[in-house]
């Protein structure tokens, strides 16, 4: 995104090209789900082809991340203060690295997901990524906070927000503590060392909710803060 867009965006409001940036890395997320549904498939050309699509988005919210970086004003007039801030850009950003790095790791060993297993998975990706989409809801609910200055109903609503987040992680948790026990369950037939990555792959990409998590998390030490 050009210099001259994000001083545009910081010029209607401080917080905007936050909220632009985590757009973009829910975007990167959310190609997981087909990355995985054609990896099932074995339709590893595919695959690829989403991987450079997921590569692209996390390479944008990095120049993005940057560039507010650079360009946030030291001398904000608003109740949040500038350290935080950026460390909630940190946070959402590393959402897009994890996306990446799973997508490389999973075409870099060609790793399918054992068929009795899939549904589950399925399932597992798209509540981790509703992990990633409820962080995004609370950081568009940025600009209300700012309006009431960190006070009154708004603070209530986005606090029970991340309690959904909490929730949400919490289930991911559960889901993860199955597939475990499934692939346990099969890992006899097939290659020792894709089974090892496999696991891997459960953390990594429960890994995405955790990140998400942690988003809600800086936002609770904000609000404590306003």
């Amino acid at each position: 995104m050009p210099v001259n867009t994000i001083m545009g965006l910081f010029a209607k409001s401080p917080i905007k090209p936050l909220q632009e940036h985590v757009v973009c890395v829910n975007e990167c997320c959310s190609h997981l789900i087909p990355f995985f549904e054609v990896c099932a498939e074995g339709n590893w050309e595919e695959a690829n082809r989403i991987r450079e699509t997921i590569s692209r988005l996390e390479r944008e919210a990095d120049s993005l991340k940057r560039e507010i970086r650079l360009k946030l004003p030291r001398g904000l007039f608003m109740p949040v203060d500038r350290t935080d801030m950026l460390e909630l850009l940190t946070q959402q950003d590393k959402l897009a690295n994890l996306a990446k790095d799973i997508a490389g790791r999973v075409i870099g060993r060609k790793l399918e997901i054992p068929p009795s297993m899939q549904e589950a998975f399925a399932a597992y990706v798209v509540r981790c990524l509703d992990a990633a989409l409820q962080a995004q809801k609370v950081i568009h609910e940025l600009d209300e906070l700012l309006e009431t200055g960190f006070k009154g109903r708004e603070v209530t609503l986005v606090a029970e927000m991340i309690n959904q987040l909490d929730e949400i992680e919490d289930d991911t948790d559960t889901m993860q503590i199955d597939l475990r026990q499934q692939l346990m369950e099969v890992e006899s037939k097939y290659n020792p060392i894709d089974i090892v990555f496999l696991y891997k792959i459960l953390e990594w990409v429960g890994g995405i909710a955790d990140q998400a998590q942690r988003v809600g998390a800086r936002l609770e030490v904000m609000l404590s803060r306003s």
